[in-house]
């Protein structure tokens, strides 16, 4: 069994579909999401449909990204969110404007199972942004620091690459762990298009929301599987840019 970790998708179904087809997908495959399903592109309602249905036939664990949260909010509330409109919830909500008030209910408990991490058997940590505890996530004061957190990838940069889990100042929190995925913060930042490894923290965002590719990548083996860059599935759209 293949263990998959898919970077942010933003509402690219497009790209999402070719790089499964990239991947060839089966149903012996462990999906692991990583979060920000909506927001960018204008597919929101149809790729969250789409991961409905793959979960009725592959095992999925989808994680919880800011993006989703704040869409939900919306959904459940119906209260407007101007700085949530200017980073891609326009386009999500359009997407939702054609869709059924069953298929807005659907979504909703599908927003609400999301899970804030995952730690496999291999204690490999998956969540959508950080943590900030030093005793780990299960001691996390504030769970919105799992959706919302930079610090952790901004502290992984900013280490010695030859720094040792025994060494002194190797941060607690990352020596938890024996490795730690994540995306949220789009490894374009830093001028890179492809997975980013920060001494043990994985980045998975390739900046898909943008000029970036959506990613996919073996955890066992690090292979990586890459979409066409995803505004160019959606030529007349802007996306998050």
């Amino acid at each position: 069994m293949r263990k998959l970790v898919i970077g942010d998708i933003h509402a690219g179904l497009k790209a999402l579909e070719q790089v499964f087809a990239k991947v060839e997908v089966t149903t012996s495959d462990h999906l692991i999401f990583l979060g920000d399903y909506v927001d960018g592109w204008s597919q929101a309602v149809e790729t969250v449909d789409f991961l409905l249905q793959l979960a009725t036939t592959h095992r999925c664990t989808f994680i919880r990204g800011n993006h989703d949260a704040l869409c939900n909010e919306w959904l459940t509330t119906k209260r407007d969110n101007p700085l949530w409109f200017q980073h891609g919830g326009m386009a999500t909500m359009t997407s939702y404007e054609e869709a059924s008030t069953i298929t807005k209910e659907r979504h909703i408990e599908f927003y609400n199972g999301l899970e804030d991490y995952y730690l496999d058997e291999q204690n490999r940590l998956f969540l959508h942004a950080g943590f900030t505890n030093v005793k780990g996530v299960t001691f996390e004061y504030f769970t919105k620091t799992f959706y919302w957190d930079r610090t952790l990838w901004e502290l992984a940069l900013s280490l010695n690459p030859t720094l040792k889990k025994q060494d002194v100042y190797y941060p607690k929190r990352l020596a938890l762990y024996q490795e730690i995925y994540i995306g949220h913060t789009p490894v374009t930042r830093i001028g890179k298009t492809t997975p980013q490894k920060a001494v043990n923290v994985w980045n998975i965002d390739t900046g898909a929301a943008f000029k970036g590719p959506l990613s996919v990548m073996d955890v066992n083996t690090k292979q990586v599987w890459q979409s066409d860059p995803v505004f160019t599935f959606y030529p007349e759209e802007r996306g998050r840019n």
